[in-house]
């Protein structure tokens, strides 16, 4: 399916910062590849009109008031159905970081990024690509403590590379000869097997433990 034929990505944007909010809303509305079908300041309204609407990808701020991306993190997790989500905000700590990327969050954006570099993250955690900062990557390493590990086949670990370098499934299956419904497969076989829910959370369990495997 070409870029004319595919529908447009739905998104729910989540900011108490009613000026940015209302600008986000409008930048995107004006591109036919996204649609916004829903947008709030509040974390508990949000949760609700998100389980309804089920957008693709939610786009939030870290800071919410009196919440936060991490609150809104944990309540998407009782949810039965995860969606991703890419935090674009003006700073987050190294610790929020890891613990958002230990709750499963698809990106993490800066509001000073361009245009341009903002579209095509959302377009990558729209496909199901995980974006997270360099330096976020490396304290994973850092801390990451050895525990009992499993073994992965030389398939799961050709997968994994690609996760690592940031590839789509489909860019995934084209480097490997192979198809987008093996690709996921083995993805859900790599969730089964380290027990975890996104690919957020694989790359954080796999730069913490299986770095020196793939």
């Amino acid at each position: 399916m070409d870029e004319a034929q595919r529908p447009p990505v739905r998104l729910y944007l989540l900011d108490d910062h009613t000026l940015f909010r209302e600008g986000l809303l409008r930048l995107l509305d004006a591109d036919p590849r996204f649609q916004v079908v829903g947008q709030s300041g509040a974390l508990a309204e949000a949760i609700v009109q998100i389980a309804s609407l089920q957008p693709d990808v939610v786009i939030l701020d870290f800071d919410l008031g009196d919440y936060n991306a991490l609150d809104y993190m944990r309540r998407q997790a009782e949810q039965p159905r995860r969606t991703a989500t890419l935090v674009v905000t003006a700073g987050v700590s190294e610790r929020d970081a890891l613990e958002l990327i230990r709750l499963g969050v698809s990106g993490i954006c800066r509001k000073d990024v361009s245009t341009d570099a903002l579209i095509d993250s959302i377009h990558a955690v729209a496909m199901g690509r995980v974006l997270i900062e360099q330096r976020y990557l490396q304290s994973l390493v850092a801390t990451g403590a050895q525990q009992d590990r499993v073994s992965f086949t030389e398939r799961e670990r050709d997968v994994l590379r690609g996760l690592l370098r940031g590839y789509s499934n489909k860019q995934i299956a084209r480097q490997l000869g192979s198809s987008e419904s093996a690709i996921k497969a083995t993805f859900q076989q790599l969730f089964n097997k380290l027990d975890v829910r996104s690919r957020s959370q694989l790359v954080m369990v796999i730069l913490q433990d299986y770095r020196d495997l793939v």
